[in-house]
């Protein structure tokens, strides 16, 4: 694979020998293999989707710094410099064509890569920082002599109000227009005068996330013309179908067979999914016991759960056939339905062995008028949402908490936050999957038997 080198605007050759953060200003000018097309995508889908967990947690900066820079060597890392660097490029690159496709995913997308160049560069040594602001192109000139002294005093009161351990002002500082550091301006962590805001260098990180949110959110627009016009019509066969499945990607477990902690039977799946079903599951449960049908998203979502946490074919067919023939007799339940669930455990049709939902897909459905199926997090009222989680027995507070998390369209956590309080635990690696919910569930109420010694 041909090394990309920095992609730099201008560097002084003082700095070229300083390694910086890839700023994306051009595609690399490489072919890349399909399969790594992909891959590296679904990489670094996982460190952005990890960054957008610890944002929607709460975490403080340095809290932030330490998840980055540990999401970064899980899935990004190479022995190879070169590399490494090339990974980060093109994976970046290929999740621009995915996430410009709409309002709502390139907002997500600029969101997250911003905040993950934010802590790469809080990462950075003093030096590594000031060649990466060099890299912009940014003309900004160190305050230095009279005009520094002159100003001493107010920048100490900033930094005195900022209640630092050590409340001395840095040796270093840059004027910059003060529409270039908002950040800093709304934080009152800045001093302005004439327009002109002082920027201590431990600040520099305000002065390059700006430019580079700016290039992005301009690139996301040149990039979605250009999907629109040419590449999605000529890549029909060849990427389109791997670029409109990847923002929707499950990136975990396949939870299409059971374990040890899945294996339900019908005498007990009452009990069990009042005590282990995640809510969306839970609730197509209820509805189906109550009205004695389901239509085809519910029949979809519920059945491929329960295949999943290990309801044998045979039980299957025994449970939808006892609720569906209340509603609409044996003759009809064998002629319309047992057929698509003999189809989802892979004996009908192409004998395709399916997977359950994951929440990515579930949340993205669109339920009608009728429907059971979807997120109770996104697709349910306020009102219903909260005498749902009543219902599983959540505190006020805990419902307030996630109901917070849901007005900020953080499903995922929303539902991983109901785990916690239900089960009086943490949930570190966040509920991505209804089996995995339930999969978590079972190891808390039903732990594994220790093996009697011989």
């Amino acid at each position: 694979m041909e090394v990309i080198r920095s992609q730099k605007r201008t560097a002084s050759n003082d700095a070229a020998s300083i390694p910086t953060l890839p700023l994306y200003f051009t595609a690399p000018p490489m072919e890349v293999r399909l399969e790594e097309f992909e891959l590296f995508a679904i990489d670094r889908l996982r460190v952005l989707k990890g960054v957008s967990d610890g944002l929607a947690r709460g975490k403080n900066p340095k809290e932030m710094d330490d998840l980055v820079s540990t999401l970064w060597k899980e899935h990004m890392r190479h022995s190879d410099v070169s590399e490494m660097l090339n990974k980060d490029i093109i994976s970046h690159f290929v999740l621009r064509l995915v996430y410009c496709r709409s309002d709502e995913l390139k907002k997500w997308f600029l969101s997250m890569e911003t905040a993950l160049f934010r802590h790469r560069f809080r990462l950075q040594n003093f030096e590594a920082q000031r060649a990466t602001v060099g890299e912009f192109g940014l003309q900004y000139k160190a305050v230095t002599g009279a005009e520094l002294e002159s100003l001493k005093e107010k920048l100490g009161q900033v930094v005195r109000s900022l209640g630092q351990i050590s409340p001395t002002i840095e040796t270093i500082y840059y004027k910059v227009p003060f529409e270039e550091v908002p950040d800093l301006v709304a934080g009152r962590r800045v001093f302005i005068q004439k327009g002109n805001a002082f920027v201590a260098g431990s600040q520099l990180v305000s002065l390059v996330v700006t430019q580079f949110r700016s290039h992005i959110s301009k690139a996301l627009i040149l990039t979605n013309r250009k999907w629109t016009t040419t590449i999605r019509e000529r890549e029909k066969d060849r990427l389109t179908p791997i670029v409109e499945g990847l923002s929707s990607s499950y990136l975990g477990p396949d939870y299409s067979q059971s374990n040890e902690y899945a294996d339900i039977s019908l005498k007990d799946i009452d009990q069990v999914a009042k005590s282990s079903f995640p809510l969306c599951m839970r609730h197509l449960f209820e509805k189906l016991r109550e009205d004695h049908h389901l239509k085809h998203g519910g029949r979809m979502q519920l059945g491929l759960f329960l295949k999943g946490v290990g309801l044998k074919l045979e039980d299957a067919l025994a449970f939808w056939r006892a609720e569906f023939t209340k509603k609409v007799g044996s003759e009809k339940f064998d002629k319309e339905y047992a057929y698509s669930i003999r189809h989802n455990y892979g004996k009908e049709g192409k004998r395709t062995d399916y997977t359950p939902y994951a929440c990515q897909k579930i949340i993205s459905s669109a339920p009608g008028v009728g429907d059971h199926h979807g997120c109770p997090y996104r697709h349910f009222s306020d009102d219903n949402l909260r005498a749902a989680l009543g219902r599983m027995g959540l505190s006020s507070r805990g419902m307030e908490d996630v109901m917070d998390k849901v007005r900020n369209k953080h499903y995922q956590l929303a539902c991983t936050m109901t785990f916690e309080a239900v089960y009086g635990t943490t949930c570190d690696a966040g509920i991505n999957h209804p089996n995995q919910y339930f999969e978590e569930s079972q190891k808390i109420l039903k732990p594994k038997t220790p093996t009697a010694p011989v």
